[in-house]
């Protein structure tokens, strides 16, 4: 399936800053030592979160710095060379204002399944430490309660349907290869604002500082 991912630092850090938490949790199982249908999940979740990343548009812009860097699979080693860099390009308003861009990524159901997997065992698992007397994990409650809500807030922007028309004519802009810039027409400006506006509501809301900044950044 395809979604439309912003060229957004906001989303991009919070989807990175899942790296540690699911390799402790994977660690944690993995230590408990019989094999568990979770430890599977997380390990799952991981080897997804990884080939997520290979496609996000600031992972292919970060990693052009130094390509000799490869990122981590859940052996410990490496997941290859990533894919070769899409054509970055610049977004305008349909009176000439810079936008930030969107990319089409093609994302597989499976990985997909994978991580929302992973985030019902968080879930679960938080209801459980909240409810059952005596019941604790490694890691305090409150940093294992927001590893969660990182992950749901991620997962319902990877989720959140892209609007046709625009997904359409940025997905025909990659197809012509190198583009400097894309004008977007007032309709298709109007999808782009309702769609980035949820965005940023998904990534940003309960922090009303956080919410202004991220919002100025698609003006």
């Amino acid at each position: 399936m395809y979604v439309l991912v912003p060229d957004d630092l906001v989303f991009f850090s919070r989807f990175q800053s899942l790296e540690e938490p699911l390799l402790s949790h994977l660690y944690r199982l993995h230590s408990a030592g019989a094999e568990s249908d979770d430890e599977q999940i997380v390990a799952n979740a991981y080897d997804s979160w990884v080939q997520v990343l290979l496609k996000l548009p600031l992972w292919s812009h970060w990693n052009s710095a130094d390509n000799s860097v490869d990122p981590p699979n859940a052996e410990g080693g490496c997941a290859g060379p990533p894919s070769a860099d899409r054509p970055r390009y610049a977004l305008y308003s349909a009176r000439g204002h810079q936008l930030t861009s969107l990319y089409p990524v093609e994302l597989s159901a499976a990985d997909l399944g994978h991580l929302m997997a992973c985030l019902d065992l968080f879930v679960e698992a938080d209801r459980v430490r909240r409810t059952v007397p005596g019941r604790t994990c490694a890691g305090t409650p409150e940093r294992e309660e927001n590893v969660t809500e990182v992950l749901r807030r991620v997962m319902e922007v990877l989720l959140l349907p892209p609007p046709y028309g625009l997904l359409v004519a940025l997905r025909d802009v990659e197809a012509q290869g190198e583009v400097l810039s894309v004008t977007l027409f007032q309709e298709q400006e109007a999808e782009y604002r309702r769609f980035c506006e949820q965005i940023v509501t998904i990534l940003s809301s309960g922090d009303a500082f956080a919410l202004r900044s991220h919002r100025a950044m698609y003006l």
